[in-house]
Order: structure tokens, then sequence, then C-alpha cells
């Protein structure tokens, strides 16, 4: 156990910060399914357009890499685009 008060207070920040992210990436992989299911293309674009903009703010806030933002929005807009 930490004795130092500083250790001690980082301890519960970073204990914070998980449950947060967890929470973050679990909204994420949420809306993703919910887009992957959808078969009318008006409606996943509309759905597209709100997950890249949930990537693009968890990879400002260091929640996922930005290269795995890219690469999801990559992802999800060819399988967009090949809906009909």
């Amino acid at each position: 156990m930490a004795q130092h008060q500083s250790a001690i207070k980082r301890i519960r920040q970073s204990e914070r910060a998980r449950l947060r992210n967890r929470n973050y990436k679990s909204q994420l992989r949420t809306a993703i399914k919910k887009l992957r299911n959808l078969e009318n293309k008006e409606e996943a674009q509309n759905q597209y357009i709100n997950v890249t903009s949930l990537l693009d703010k968890l990879a400002n806030k260091g929640v996922i890499h930005a290269n795995n933002a890219a690469n999801q929005k990559s992802k999800l807009a060819h399988f967009v685009a090949g809906l009909s």
C-alpha cells in the first residue's frame, strides 16, 4: 500500500480515470455495434457522423490512440459506402 500522500492521491485519480475510460469505451463499442447492424444507408450515414465524432473526442482525450480512431473511421466508412 502506498505511504506517501501524493501516491495515495494518484491511486485515487487513476481509479477514477480507469472507470471513466471504461465507460467511454463501452459507449463507443455500443455505438459501433448499432452502426454495423443498420441496413439502411441513410440511417447509417447519420449514425456514422455520430460515431466518428465520438471517436475523435476519445482520441483527443487520450482514451484511444489517434491511429486506432483513424482505422475505425476508415473501416466504418467503407462499411457505410457498401450499403445499398
